[in-house]
């Protein structure tokens, strides 16, 4: 069981101003964030909170319980300010897209100050996850189709759906959407994935390096709708070096070289594949599209569970689990990571319900849920530490291996 401290739900956001100016230099005036001002009195949502705990300039924990459940629910928040020098969030990765690794193993192998597993994802297949992806300012992967993705439904949420950090330092809500062409002697095709764990039927997948050693047959399996439906009949891949097609055959798995780009196809996608070949000079180009025309820095997939701070209509109420989300003010320029600790004597869980309301009574706008159960685990490093603590309760015997998370990053 973890203690709080003896304060009041009001006063979470006060404390986290107050830690966030105190660890910031002399010279430097941060705002404060955002307080909380849901209807009615914050206490009924907010309990007791912990102790501040400052991470960087410009980022801080606070621990907190909460009664918006049925019971007792100990709570970790990490607020960070995307305004402050040197302060910025990244994707956490195990170093392909296609892997597991621990919260902490990526956050500590990256050098984050703080971090939260991100989306759900292809769990004891390929382990990919299933939403757009953007690490660095560079898209790693697209969205399965819509009948594929993973997770507990969320009225009005797109597969495309994603947390986003634009190259303006803005966190918001966001879609990014593939749009891609393979161009070659034999003709136009039309790319329908990136690096996905489920290439669309009659479609044709685009598989970079970033992608790691997972079969990519297994990608060409089941429906768009169905996870368990029959493989295609038809699959085909080439490998393209230098824009040049130089293999030809069915899909594989394995390492792709650095510098080289796989085509696979499926169906009516997998005809158009093996129409090409070796010696053929093929120019593929993609992008991930922004709905709101900001070039993403940073994007992980999600559901929108909080918009402009009203919980969207329908949320579940009645399945509870350790939960997480991550969130912004109204400005977008503080972020939020937060999990709910559940399936524990001391921490009964909440329904995506009861996060959003969790998360409108901290003063958060935005916010999407990420992958929660036995994935739902949050660090962060302590200033002056040389690797992050897990500081939540993961509901397993073992914090869960997950294909990315967000990390915060210090100086």
């Amino acid at each position: 069981m973890r203690a709080r401290g003896a304060g009041r739900g009001h006063a979470l956001f006060a404390l986290l101003a107050t830690a966030l100016l105190a660890f910031a230099p002399p010279a430097v005036a941060e705002p404060a964030p955002p307080t909380p001002t849901p209807e009615g009195s914050p206490d009924r949502v907010l309990g007791e909170v912990g102790p501040e705990q400052p991470v960087a300039v410009g980022v801080v924990h606070q621990g907190f319980t909460t009664t918006a459940a049925a019971g007792q629910v100990m709570g970790d928040v990490v607020v960070a300010d995307l305004t402050s020098p040197g302060i910025r969030a990244d994707l956490l990765t195990p170093g392909t897209i296609a892997a597991r690794s621990s919260v902490a193993e990526m956050a500590d192998r990256t050098g984050a100050v703080a971090g939260i597993n991100g989306d759900f994802f292809d769990i004891g297949r390929t382990n990919a996850p299933a939403g757009p992806a953007v690490a660095g300012g560079r898209p790693l992967k697209a969205a399965v189709p819509d009948g594929r993705r993973m997770g507990p439904a969320v009225p009005g949420a797109e597969i495309e759906h994603v947390f986003a950090v634009g190259v303006d330092r803005v966190g918001r809500i966001d879609r990014l959407r593939l749009a891609g062409t393979a161009t070659s002697p034999r003709g136009t095709f039309p790319i329908m994935a990136l690096n996905q764990y489920a290439v669309p039927v009659g479609g044709i997948g685009v598989f970079t390096p970033d992608w790691g050693v997972a079969d990519r047959a297994t990608t060409l399996c089941g429906s768009d709708v169905d996870r368990d439906a029959p493989c295609a009949a038809d699959q085909a891949e080439v490998l393209i070096h230098e824009g040049v097609v130089v293999l030809a055959g069915p899909p594989v798995g394995g390492q792709i070289p650095q510098g080289d780009v796989v085509l696979t196809g499926r169906d009516k996608g997998a005809a158009m594949v093996r129409s090409l070949e070796i010696g053929d000079r093929v120019q593929i180009d993609y992008a991930l599209v922004a709905a709101s025309g900001v070039q993403p820095q940073f994007a992980i997939g999600g559901s929108p569970i909080l918009i402009d701070r009203v919980p969207v209509a329908g949320l579940d109420d009645r399945e509870r689990a350790p939960r997480s989300a991550v969130g912004t003010s109204p400005d977008g320029h503080y972020m939020f990571l937060l999990t709910l600790d559940g399936r524990q004597t001391d921490s009964v869980g909440a329904t995506l319900a009861e996060l959003a309301t969790v998360l409108r009574a901290m003063g958060v706008d935005d916010a999407i849920n990420l992958d929660g159960g036995g994935s739902s685990t949050q660090v962060f490093r302590a200033h002056g530490a040389s690797e992050v603590t897990i500081v939540n309760d993961p509901s397993g015997s073992s914090p869960r291996l997950v294909p990315n998370g967000i990390g915060i990053y210090a100086g």
